[in-house]
């Protein structure tokens, strides 16, 4: 039996192709996007797992592409990143960009690699960067091209996710090119959408502390009520991080139930 065909995404008017992995799920969606753009060389945004008929895919668009120039993670989820040790082999001497751990050029907010700009848009991971090529945006698990994303707990992170999208909003993109989903051809339509959607869920959450809950089960079953049980986990951790944006502003009452996260 042959493997079956790359799912392949291409933005309009760019020379960027995606190619999604074979690996659905409830956190990776439909699959998770690598993205491939320009030519001679050409540039991998996020390998994806390590599956081997998606990493052949990826050499296969390469190749026509004049060769790999290097490998930028928007952040280091395991379903972004299992494949760089295999790309790492297939391609010696390859430099991998990121904003933490064993690369090779090490990016904040505003650094390039190749023809890329770093923008920093932690939250759902501490370490994400969203890529930029001229109105083009690699937004990794920032912006999905379906449903919204989790935030992490760490301290602050929610009023930086907001602040991050606030600033990609304010870009002019033409594209986003999302880690999980189809390719977004309204950004700022989308992003006013995730912004709404995080000030919409706080205000549920508001609701219900205003209603006298005050233990984080109850706080989950009023403000994500449409969480599907298998998600409540993560949700939790998203929960958590709109506790701790209220408790820095000041409109956290007292008596509240932080989280034991699990996840």
């Amino acid at each position: 039996m042959s493997a079956p065909e790359a799912t392949r995404l291409e933005p309009p008017d760019a020379d960027i192709v995606g190619i999604r992995a074979d690996n659905p799920g409830p956190l990776s969606l439909s699959g998770t996007n690598s993205w491939i753009a320009g030519r001679d060389p050409a540039w991998l945004i996020d390998p994806g797992p390590d599956l081997p008929a998606h990493l052949d895919a990826l050499d296969a668009e390469l190749e026509q592409r004049g060769g790999l120039g290097g490998i930028a993670l928007t952040h280091d989820h395991i379903d972004h990143v299992e494949g760089v040790p295999a790309m790492r082999a297939r391609h010696p001497g390859v430099e991998v960009a990121a904003a933490r751990g064993e690369v090779d050029v090490v990016l904040g907010d505003g650094g390039r690699f190749g023809p890329l700009e770093a923008v920093a848009v932690p939250g759902h991971a501490p370490d994400h960067l969203v890529f930029v090529l001229d109105r083009v945006a690699f937004t990794g698990d920032a912006v999905l091209g379906e449903g919204s994303v989790f935030i992490g707990a760490e301290p602050g992170a929610l009023r930086a996710y907001l602040d991050g999208l606030t600033r990609l909003r304010a870009l002019g993109l033409a594209v986003m090119c999302p880690g999980h989903g189809p390719v977004i051809t309204d950004p700022g339509a989308k992003l006013d959408e995730y912004i709404a959607h995080r000030l919409g869920r706080e205000r549920r959450l508001l609701a219900a502390l205003d209603a006298g809950k005050r233990t984080a089960d109850d706080l989950l079953d009023e403000a994500w009520s449409d969480a599907p049980a298998q998600l409540r986990p993560i949700a939790m951790v998203t929960l958590a991080a709109h506790l701790d944006k209220l408790a820095a502003e000041g409109r956290l009452p007292d008596g509240v139930q932080r989280p034991v996260l699990s996840f």
